[in-house]
Protein backbone atom coordinates (compact mmCIF):
# COMPACT_ATOMS: atom_id res chain seq x y z
CA UNK A 1 0.00 0.00 0.00
CA UNK A 2 1.49 3.28 -1.16
CA UNK A 3 1.24 5.93 1.93
CA UNK A 4 0.16 9.26 0.44
CA UNK A 5 1.41 11.04 3.34
CA UNK A 6 4.87 9.99 2.49
CA UNK A 7 5.26 8.91 -0.57
CA UNK A 8 8.80 10.25 -2.62
CA UNK A 9 6.91 12.66 -4.76
CA UNK A 10 6.79 16.52 -3.91
CA UNK A 11 3.34 16.61 -3.09
CA UNK A 12 1.08 16.78 -0.41
CA UNK A 13 -2.15 15.74 0.44
CA UNK A 14 -4.37 18.53 0.79
CA UNK A 15 -5.77 17.81 4.62
CA UNK A 16 -2.07 17.21 5.68
CA UNK A 17 -1.09 20.59 4.06
CA UNK A 18 -4.18 22.49 5.88
CA UNK A 19 -2.99 20.80 9.15
CA UNK A 20 0.22 21.66 8.57
CA UNK A 21 -0.91 25.35 8.29
CA UNK A 22 -2.84 25.19 11.30
CA UNK A 23 -0.08 24.37 13.20
CA UNK A 24 1.92 26.62 12.13
CA UNK A 25 -0.75 29.30 12.96
CA UNK A 26 -0.79 27.96 15.88
CA UNK A 27 2.90 28.20 16.94
CA UNK A 28 2.68 31.48 15.40
CA UNK A 29 -0.27 32.14 17.94
CA UNK A 30 1.60 30.76 20.93
CA UNK A 31 4.78 33.22 19.53
CA UNK A 32 2.96 35.99 19.92
CA UNK A 33 1.87 35.40 23.53
CA UNK A 34 5.24 34.18 24.86
CA UNK A 35 6.79 36.93 22.89
CA UNK A 36 4.20 39.31 25.14
CA UNK A 37 4.56 37.59 27.53
CA UNK A 38 8.47 38.87 27.59
CA UNK A 39 7.52 41.73 26.82
CA UNK A 40 5.01 42.83 29.51
CA UNK A 41 7.47 41.09 31.77
CA UNK A 42 10.06 43.16 31.75
CA UNK A 43 8.01 46.32 31.97
CA UNK A 44 7.66 45.53 35.72
CA UNK A 45 4.86 45.30 38.30
CA UNK A 46 4.90 41.35 37.81
CA UNK A 47 4.13 38.86 40.05
CA UNK A 48 6.30 35.88 40.28
CA UNK A 49 4.51 32.71 41.42
CA UNK A 50 5.09 28.88 41.51
CA UNK A 51 2.62 27.13 39.16
CA UNK A 52 0.88 24.36 40.30
CA UNK A 53 1.83 21.21 40.51
CA UNK A 54 -0.78 19.90 38.88
CA UNK A 55 0.57 21.12 35.83
CA UNK A 56 3.46 19.06 36.25
CA UNK A 57 0.97 16.00 36.58
CA UNK A 58 -0.84 16.99 33.59
CA UNK A 59 2.13 17.14 31.46
CA UNK A 60 2.86 13.30 32.20
CA UNK A 61 -1.02 12.46 31.31
CA UNK A 62 -0.58 14.39 27.79
CA UNK A 63 2.79 12.58 26.79
CA UNK A 64 1.35 9.14 27.96
CA UNK A 65 -2.05 10.19 26.04
CA UNK A 66 -0.04 11.02 22.95
CA UNK A 67 2.48 7.33 23.32
CA UNK A 68 -0.70 5.82 23.66
CA UNK A 69 -2.72 7.21 20.48
CA UNK A 70 0.96 6.26 19.04
CA UNK A 71 0.36 3.19 19.77
CA UNK A 72 -3.01 2.70 18.73
CA UNK A 73 -2.20 3.81 15.33
CA UNK A 74 0.63 0.99 14.81
CA UNK A 75 -2.12 -1.37 16.03
CA UNK A 76 -4.13 0.00 13.29
CA UNK A 77 -1.70 -0.41 10.91
CA UNK A 78 -0.48 -3.71 12.12
CA UNK A 79 -4.29 -5.86 12.11
CA UNK A 80 -3.72 -5.58 16.01
CA UNK A 81 -7.56 -4.86 16.80
CA UNK A 82 -7.52 -4.76 20.23
CA UNK A 83 -4.38 -2.91 20.75
CA UNK A 84 -6.02 -0.41 18.11
CA UNK A 85 -9.40 0.35 20.04
CA UNK A 86 -7.74 0.46 23.74
CA UNK A 87 -5.50 2.68 22.47
CA UNK A 88 -7.65 5.06 21.09
CA UNK A 89 -9.87 4.78 24.14
CA UNK A 90 -6.99 5.26 26.76
CA UNK A 91 -5.90 8.18 24.67
CA UNK A 92 -9.06 9.90 24.55
CA UNK A 93 -9.71 9.42 28.54
CA UNK A 94 -6.09 10.66 29.22
CA UNK A 95 -6.96 13.49 27.03
CA UNK A 96 -10.09 14.51 29.26
CA UNK A 97 -7.95 13.79 32.33
CA UNK A 98 -5.35 16.68 30.98
CA UNK A 99 -8.46 19.16 30.87
CA UNK A 100 -9.67 18.17 34.54
CA UNK A 101 -5.85 18.76 35.98
CA UNK A 102 -6.06 22.20 33.96
CA UNK A 103 -9.20 22.56 35.46
CA UNK A 104 -7.97 22.32 38.96
CA UNK A 105 -4.63 24.08 38.68
CA UNK A 106 -6.84 26.85 37.28
CA UNK A 107 -8.69 26.90 40.73
CA UNK A 108 -5.45 26.02 42.51
CA UNK A 109 -3.96 29.27 41.13
CA UNK A 110 -7.47 31.03 42.51
CA UNK A 111 -7.34 30.16 45.82
CA UNK A 112 -3.97 31.60 45.88
CA UNK A 113 -5.00 34.92 44.76
CA UNK A 114 -4.01 34.89 41.29
CA UNK A 115 -6.87 35.63 39.26
CA UNK A 116 -7.51 36.26 35.54
CA UNK A 117 -8.33 39.82 35.91
CA UNK A 118 -5.64 40.33 38.63
CA UNK A 119 -2.04 40.77 37.85
CA UNK A 120 -0.82 40.51 34.52
CA UNK A 121 1.56 37.14 35.32
CA UNK A 122 -1.76 35.40 36.21
CA UNK A 123 -3.88 36.39 33.57
CA UNK A 124 -0.90 35.49 30.89
CA UNK A 125 -0.91 32.11 32.53
CA UNK A 126 -4.17 31.60 32.56
CA UNK A 127 -5.09 32.64 28.61
CA UNK A 128 -2.19 30.46 27.43
CA UNK A 129 -3.66 27.62 28.70
CA UNK A 130 -6.98 28.36 28.08
CA UNK A 131 -5.88 28.89 24.40
CA UNK A 132 -3.89 25.54 24.38
CA UNK A 133 -6.94 23.50 25.98
CA UNK A 134 -9.29 24.70 23.34
CA UNK A 135 -7.24 23.29 20.73
CA UNK A 136 -6.72 20.01 22.74
CA UNK A 137 -10.55 20.21 22.95
CA UNK A 138 -10.90 20.30 19.39
CA UNK A 139 -8.23 16.91 19.01
CA UNK A 140 -10.52 15.31 20.96
CA UNK A 141 -13.40 15.52 19.44
CA UNK A 142 -11.00 14.25 16.49
CA UNK A 143 -10.27 11.20 18.66
CA UNK A 144 -14.57 10.98 19.31
CA UNK A 145 -14.62 10.73 15.38
CA UNK A 146 -11.48 8.12 15.08
CA UNK A 147 -13.03 5.77 18.33
CA UNK A 148 -16.45 6.19 16.02
CA UNK A 149 -15.12 4.74 13.35
CA UNK A 150 -13.08 2.14 15.03
CA UNK A 151 -15.90 0.57 16.93
CA UNK A 152 -18.90 1.30 14.18
CA UNK A 153 -17.03 0.27 10.69
CA UNK A 154 -15.73 -2.84 9.46
CA UNK A 155 -12.13 -3.02 10.53
CA UNK A 156 -10.45 -2.50 7.26
CA UNK A 157 -7.23 -0.79 6.17
CA UNK A 158 -7.77 1.63 3.61
CA UNK A 159 -5.91 4.59 2.13
CA UNK A 160 -8.45 6.89 3.70
CA UNK A 161 -8.51 5.73 7.13
CA UNK A 162 -4.90 5.52 7.34
CA UNK A 163 -4.90 9.51 5.85
CA UNK A 164 -7.60 10.04 8.38
CA UNK A 165 -5.95 8.40 11.49
CA UNK A 166 -2.58 9.67 11.02
CA UNK A 167 -3.85 13.43 10.56
CA UNK A 168 -5.42 13.11 14.44
CA UNK A 169 -2.10 11.52 15.31
CA UNK A 170 -0.41 14.30 13.84
CA UNK A 171 -1.93 16.79 15.83
CA UNK A 172 -2.32 15.24 19.13
CA UNK A 173 1.32 14.77 18.63
CA UNK A 174 1.61 18.33 17.68
CA UNK A 175 -0.02 19.81 21.23
CA UNK A 176 1.60 17.89 23.79
CA UNK A 177 4.68 18.68 21.96
CA UNK A 178 2.99 22.54 22.34
CA UNK A 179 2.18 21.80 26.14
CA UNK A 180 5.69 20.66 27.03
CA UNK A 181 6.51 23.92 25.34
CA UNK A 182 4.42 26.22 27.31
CA UNK A 183 5.01 24.26 30.63
CA UNK A 184 8.87 25.13 30.22
CA UNK A 185 8.07 27.99 28.84
CA UNK A 186 5.90 29.51 32.25
CA UNK A 187 7.83 27.44 34.66
CA UNK A 188 11.18 29.34 33.36
CA UNK A 189 10.10 32.59 32.77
Amino acid sequence: MIDRFENTNTTIHPLMFVLWLGMAGIVMLFGALTSAYIVRQSAGNWLEFQLPSLFQWSTLVIVISSVMLHLSYLGFRHRKLKQYRIGLLTSFLLGIIFLVLQYMAWMTLYSRGIQLTGNPSGSFVYVMTAIHALHLVSGLLAIAVAIFHAFRLPYEITQKRVDRFKLVLYYWHFLAGLWIYLYLFLNIM
